[in-house]
């Protein structure tokens, strides 16, 4: 660990904290306040190779690791993340400028998938059966598939690490974590923490560097490199896809996502709102799960309109470590910029701001929270994914109609649904193409439930006993006796 810091910011590779071997370094900035926080280690080709050379010494040691004991370890990495859960969610608002609230609210979720797969690792259940014939025994057991590599997003530093290194470990793989430059620290103290917490060296590695895709690939062309994990975008995960194919690499890809929010005319508007404040400004919008486009029923357009934007615009503005912040800046400057252009393009085709529409003048990467209505089809901010804290609402007059609206999308990872028609409810569900649906609710993460999208939102789950699954293979023996 660099001594110049109070932040883990050197390579972790094979237990050790080290340089890169080229000795070059990322800066680090406080969204909120555009300052450098400190700096990381920028890993090269030489670091990666030996990131998965200490992974590959380290696997069959860990594979041979009884359930139980590797449950021991998950158990104490979640005990330890309660017990230093205000300094993670601090250096998490530091870092990715999110409110402090919202940090505080990611510490939790995110240590829930180490509990959880503490519980799931001693559950890897194998099948017997008798085959048809009669002649045979069908033996069914799962094994680790391997050495995973595992790359991680921005808008969830500390939870995307823990989802992933959580199954990968109950399962008996050793992983490298690739996180995002922009929020690096989270994921070396959770290292730290996973040091503590009894994890063999060798198990879990860490590395950033500013040449993700280079270093990324290089470590998918080494054959001991069996499963990738990436959260992330849609573009980048078809390139990952694609690079994966040369050596057919088991993948999970949670990809981008462009959630509709639908309110029916029975709704209550006042829950209606409730759930879309959570659905649009958890993380300030930056989120793959945000709502995306609101399609509301025209006869409560205009309360719903007037409720939501009441509630955005008073949301306090700030520095995301301040306790009093509700929404915090967006991550850095080309994100607030590609907001602004999508609100910039949907007015200028005719959509109304009825509250926020501009960044704030100070430092940080500020947007305000924003709605829009009249938002025309042509206006790109339906077609993309906002990551920012803004409502473009349209208006729709049956379920025929919102249905075909909602699946207008390469994209299905969530969609939010809200009627007091239980039965019309579980039939728009049935009827949008998505790997989720939150009906009557605003949240849809949860690490007992399998997560992810259909369509270009991904492939494969995270979370629940299925996300288990992703890092073993199964293995058919048949015998006779």
């Amino acid at each position: 660990m660099s001594k110049q810091t109070e932040f883990a910011n050197d390579l972790f590779i094979g237990g050790k904290w080290r340089p890169s071997t080229s000795m070059k370094r990322i800066d680090v900035f406080d969204p909120s306040t555009e300052e450098c926080i400190t700096s990381v280690a920028d890993a090269t080709l030489e670091d990666a190779a030996d990131a998965v050379d200490a992974a590959a010494a380290a696997a069959s040691g860990w594979a041979a690791t009884s359930p139980g004991k590797r449950a021991d370890i998950l158990r104490r990495a979640y005990e330890l993340m309660l017990r230093d859960a205000a300094k993670i969610a601090t250096l998490i608002s530091r870092e990715n400028g999110k409110a402090l609230i919202d940090a505080q609210g990611e510490v939790a979720y995110a240590a829930e998938f180490f509990r959880w797969y503490a519980e799931e690792a001693v559950r890897i259940n194998g099948e017997i059966s008798i085959a048809p014939s009669g002649r045979a025994r069908t033996i069914v057991q799962y094994q680790p598939v391997g050495i995973a590599v595992l790359v991680t997003p921005w808008n969830f530093p500390a939870a995307m690490a823990t989802r992933k290194i959580g199954p990968a470990l109950a399962a008996g793989c050793t992983c490298v974590l690739k996180p995002a430059t922009e929020t690096p620290l989270t994921a070396y103290l959770i290292a730290q923490l996973l040091v503590e917490a009894g994890v063999p060296d060798g198990v879990v590695n860490v590395l950033t560097t500013s040449a993700a895709g280079k270093i990324t690939g290089a470590m998918m062309d080494d054959p001991r490199v069996r499963k990738v994990s990436f959260t992330g975008s849609t573009e980048v995960g078809r390139v990952l896809l694609r690079k994966a194919a040369d050596s057919v690499i088991n993948c999970s890809m949670e990809l981008g996502g462009n959630a509709p929010f639908i309110v029916f005319e029975d709704a209550d508007v006042d829950a209606a709102v409730d759930g879309a404040m959570v659905a649009k400004m958890r993380n300030g919008g930056e989120a793959c799960t945000a709502a995306n486009r609101f399609y509301i029923h025209t006869s409560v357009l205009g309360e719903f309109s007037q409720k939501l934007a009441e509630r955005m615009g008073a949301l306090v503005l700030g520095d995301g470590v301040e306790p009093l912040t509700q929404c915090g800046p967006l991550v850095n400057r080309s994100s607030l910029e590609k907001v602004a252009s999508l609100v910039n393009d949907a007015c200028e085709k005719g959509a109304q701001v009825i509250t926020g529409g501009s960044t704030v003048d100070r430092p940080g990467f500020f947007y305000k929270p924003t709605v829009l209505t009249n938002v025309p089809p042509s206006a790109d901010i339906l077609r993309e994914e906002i990551f920012g804290p803004v409502a473009p609402i349209v208006a729709f007059n049956d379920e025929d109609q919102v249905v075909d609206l909602a699946n207008n999308t390469e994209y299905g990872l969530v969609a939010y649904v809200y009627t007091r028609d239980l039965a019309r409810g579980l039939r728009i569900s049935e009827r949008i193409e998505s790997g989720m649906i939150a009906l009557n609710r605003g949240l849809v993460s949860d690490p007992a439930a399998p997560f992810g999208g259909v369509k270009q939102s991904g492939l494969g789950r995270e979370g629940a006993h299925h996300g288990l699954l992703e890092y073993m293979e199964q293995k058919y023996i048949s015998t006779i006796w």
